[in-house]
This record gives C-alpha cells, structure tokens and sequence, in this order.
C-alpha cells in the first residue's frame, strides 16, 4: 500500500523519526512542515493523501491546522499526534475531523497501523 504524506511537527526530530517510520514502510513523504501555517499552504500545493498533525505548535496550532485544511477539502485525512495528557485538543481535534491520533512517544506498530487503516479506507 503506497501512500504520499505530509508530516507537520515543530521538532525536526520528531518529523525525521516519522519519515524514517514512513519510508521504511514504503509509503512516500511528499512535504514536512514547521508549523501549522506552512502546513496549510503546503497542503495546498501538495495534496498529500494524509497528513500527521502535531497538537501543540508555534504560529497555529494543530487544530487550528486541522480546521483550515478541512475548510479547504473535507476529504483531507489527519492522523494528530499528541504527547500524553492531551486529552482535551484530542477529543477537540477529533470534533473537528481528524481521523485518528497517535501518542507521542511514537510506536512504530501503531503509527503504521493508523496511516494503512486510514489510507485503506479512503482507496
């Protein structure tokens, strides 16, 4: 299952350990960004079939993110990342169209599990 993603996270280690997930799985990234505001327009440009979505970020949030992208195309499909004790902008993303989220610190298994669930459905 090939599939092209978009990882937005403020930690550039955080975006490289993800690749390093994605690529190895043999799906394809096709752009990482910063912050929520370059994950927008990136998102515009791209057309990513999904994209990882860090919560907490500088410049806009992730669900701030989430809900532009979604005003944008509501077929977007986002998987948000949060650390633990995120609950509340989990249940907040979740309202607001994120199809699933991941518990930073990532577990291999779990974050491919969600991406092929996801892209799975959406083919």
């Amino acid at each position: 299952m090939s599939g092209r993603i978009m990882i937005v996270d403020d930690a550039a280690f955080m975006r490289m350990m993800l690749k390093d997930i994605f690529t190895r799985h043999g799906f394809e990234v096709v752009g990482e960004a910063e912050n929520g505001l370059v994950a927008v327009e990136m998102y515009k440009e791209k057309r990513p079939d999904l994209v990882t979505m860090d919560i907490t970020m500088p410049e806009m949030d992730g669900v701030a993110a989430l809900r532009a992208i979604r005003s944008f195309d509501p077929n977007a499909q986002v998987v948000m990342c949060s650390a633990m004790g995120q609950q509340g902008m989990v249940i907040e993303a979740i309202q607001s169209g994120a199809n699933d989220f991941i518990v930073k610190p990532f577990q291999e298994d779990r974050v491919v599990e969600a991406v092929k669930k996801i892209l799975g459905k959406a083919s």
